[in-house]
């Protein structure tokens, strides 16, 4: 058991890699909020609402349903701890990573909603706003999750054995075991909870995505100027950013011309087209939406 305990800890720590203490934190805190973010959706609009849209959370609802003596979080234990000895078994406790820890935490969250705020019945008489929120809150979750390269646990531990031991497309295999658990949903609740389910299950997938992409949302500007100077030292002292310049020369007037090409925030780029409309209006800027910055002061490689 110790021997097991500590391949865990090393497994761990080699997936977070040569971080500081700081960055180990900061991924700590992200973790922890993406997932109670998804704990919070399950308890408060998913289960009372019987939105099984597929996933442990899914089939748990679907199995408190069936065993009423048990609540949703009991479920998702036993279901998540099901699935982590499966991992252990099939890829090895270092395949498995934050996955191990993501599951269990995902559990301990739904429970520790339903000791601390009970529900008996759904929050409001709309269904579709419930549906919502049933969305949102886990997409959310699960994107910050994603971002930060771990994982809500759960499933993903059975696409990593599909990965490792099938030819089986694993979105296909995950989607087909969703819809089952969605089936089953529509034939316990009625077609009307099935419904939303299906609709909930195709809300989901499009906002995480949105949601990772708002995330690491990052303007791409390009500015072409006669006077580099100050736009470089605006971009250098003001915004603590760096540039790339380049010298060119304008095809029209053939003149020579300075282009910077620089990567900002929101918030910056803001600052810095401000800053061109004040000081040099005859300048010409891009600003290009990118949410793929790979490189130093940004995602690393």
């Amino acid at each position: 058991m110790e021997a097991n305990a500590n391949a865990m800890i090393k497994g761990l720590q080699k997936q977070l890699g040569p971080q500081n203490a700081k960055q180990n934190v900061t991924f700590f805190l992200l973790l922890n909020t993406g997932l109670f973010a998804t704990a919070a959706g399950i308890h408060f609009f998913k289960t009372p609402n019987h939105f099984a849209f597929g996933g442990t959370s899914g089939l748990s609802i679907i199995l408190s349903t069936l065993f009423p003596t048990f609540p949703v979080g009991t479920f998702m234990w036993i279901v998540n701890a099901v699935l982590v000895v499966l991992g252990f078994v099939f890829l090895g406790v270092r395949s498995m990573g934050w996955t191990i820890y993501s599951s269990f935490a995902l559990s301990f969250f739904v429970s520790l909603c339903e000791a601390v705020f009970p529900l008996q019945h759904a929050l409001t008489n709309d269904t579709f706003l419930e549906l919502c929120f049933a969305v949102i809150l886990p997409a959310v979750g699960s994107a910050i999750v994603f971002n930060i390269g771990a994982s809500t646990g759960g499933t993903d531990i059975v696409a990593m054995i599909l990965n490792k031991y099938t030819s089986l497309e694993i979105g296909r295999a995950l989607l087909v075991s969703d819809l089952g658990i969605v089936l089953v949903a529509a034939y316990l609740y009625g077609p009307q909870t099935g419904l939303y389910c299906i609709l909930g299950m195709i809300m989901k997938s499009t906002i995480v995505d949105s949601a990772i992409e708002s995330l690491n949302l990052r303007k791409v500007c390009t500015v072409v100027t006669h006077n580099p100077e100050p736009v470089r030292d605006f971009i250098v002292k003001e915004l603590n950013r760096s540039a790339t310049e380049q010298e060119a020369s304008g095809a029209y007037t053939h003149e020579p011309i300075h282009v910077l090409m620089t990567v900002l925030t929101r918030h910056q780029a803001a600052m810095l087209r401000n800053f061109l409309r004040a000081t040099d209006p005859h300048a010409f800027i891009t600003i290009v939406n990118s949410s793929e910055i790979i490189g130093k002061g940004f995602r690393s490689i």
